[in-house]
């Protein structure tokens, strides 16, 4: 029978099986323990979706409008694509209370940067600070709440390019070629995406921006219609996607009679096929 002074030898019993969290709650957290959560969490609001892509003018950003908690519309006026700086533009999917606050913080970095060093942030400064932000947030991704999956779509003036990066939930950075999309929509968005890049008419890098706004219009459509938690044009309401530009210029926000417009001529007068039963024959 070993005694204090000399502890048995034997290895330590595993610890008894659990996730992450399970295990965070059997040890102490920085001298804290963690609370036990009874029950499910309540849902919490999220926002979705949103998409990116090249064009011949720079770099569209898009995003509907809706914002769910569960099953419940929440929000129908939601803005998912925010102005960081005079070439920046954040899209965001996921929390929209941490996904605005990471941009407020995000804008106000490359302002001070601007006015202290008197020049602008570094490209690769400004995508690091983003995901600096997201690898912040990993306490609350790690809990389930707070998540957040941004796009990121600036103009290098350096290099005079357009470059476009997403990101998951860690903070991993990846630079899109021609497009990306984020939100629970973006597998139909990333399809149509991938479709006009691939088999239309012409590559999204030199599609003109009348035929890259009917695109976008085109894949939050479908997204709208595959997926409960994306939003679709509310004619009556004037609810309409939210969709910028950012290129050497700056940064511009196409106005919704503009997109009314075009979803009115391209979209909402399309013919509907109803099928026959002579046609299932």
């Amino acid at each position: 029978m070993p005694s204090p002074d000399f502890p048995s030898l034997a290895p330590p019993q595993p610890a008894a099986a659990g996730d992450f969290l399970a295990l965070l709650a059997r040890q102490a957290l920085a001298g804290h323990p963690v609370p036990e959560v009874h029950g499910p969490l309540p849902p919490q609001t999220e926002a979705t979706t949103i998409l990116a892509f090249k064009f011949k003018g720079g770099i569209l950003v898009a995003g509907d409008r809706r914002a769910t908690a569960g099953n419940v519309v929440v929000y129908d006026r939601a803005d998912k694509v925010l102005e960081i700086d005079r070439h920046s533009l954040m899209a965001i999917a996921g929390v929209p209370a941490t996904a605005w606050e990471m941009a407020r913080t995000l804008g106000h970095s490359f302002q001070f940067y601007r006015r202290s060093q008197l020049q602008e942030m570094s490209l690769e400064g400004k995508v690091r600070a983003l995901s600096r932000l997201l690898r912040e947030n990993v306490g609350l991704v790690m809990q389930g709440i707070g998540v957040v999956v941004p796009i990121f779509a600036t103009f290098d003036l350096q290099a005079n390019l357009p470059r476009l990066y997403f990101y998951d939930a860690m903070g991993a950075e990846f630079e899109a070629t021609d497009f990306a999309a984020s939100g629970s929509g973006s597998p139909a968005v990333r399809a149509i995406l991938y479709y006009a890049n691939t088999y239309g008419p012409r590559p999204l890098a030199r599609l003109n921006e009348e035929d890259a706004l009917l695109v976008a219009l085109r894949a939050l459509d479908t997204a709208a219609e595959n997926d409960t938690a994306t939003g679709s044009v509310d004619r009556h309401g004037r609810v309409y996607p939210v969709i910028k530009i950012v290129n050497a210029t700056g940064i511009v926000t196409l106005p919704d009679r503009l997109l009314a417009k075009a979803y009115q001529r391209n979209l909402a007068s399309l013919p509907k096929h109803t099928p026959k039963f002579a046609d299932l024959e």
